[in-house]
């Protein structure tokens, strides 16, 4: 489910990876994301988790593999095992999605801590939201 990042107020940003087949921070997993047209349709996409909603909700920002240079709302994180292509990807920092646990598709990486790192810290400048220590 999409949400309005301006609305949160409260999110934790935190690093928090653990391959144990539930969606944590700072782990790529895959999950239906609904088109950007919000009609009902949508595709299996990446998404990297960034903090966790509730005890059965994530919140996750999109990722894609279309270059997006000089784009604010994007931000390059390089190539990973979560795309069998190798290809470059971009996390956009302007679609905050909701995810249910069980919504979770596949765990597809853990991402570094530097690149994540990156990541929060542009989302934390743009949003305020907090970091965990």
């Amino acid at each position: 489910m999409r949400i309005d990042p301006e609305r949160i107020t409260d999110l934790l940003v935190d690093y928090a990876p653990e391959k144990d087949g539930a969606p944590d921070s700072g782990e790529v997993i895959w999950t239906w994301v609904p088109y950007e047209e919000n009609d009902g349709r949508g595709k299996d996409r990446p998404v990297l988790v960034i903090g966790r909603q509730s005890s059965d909700r994530v919140y996750a920002v999109r990722m894609t593999s279309k270059a997006h240079e000089r784009d604010r709302d994007y931000l390059s994180i390089g190539s990973g095992a979560w795309d069998s292509q190798g290809r470059e990807s971009w996390v956009d920092i302007e679609q905050l999605y909701s995810v249910h646990d069980r919504g979770m598709r596949r765990e597809a990486a853990i991402l570094d801590r530097g690149r994540y790192d990156r990541v929060a810290s542009a989302l934390i400048a743009r949003y305020g939201w907090a970091r965990t220590a």
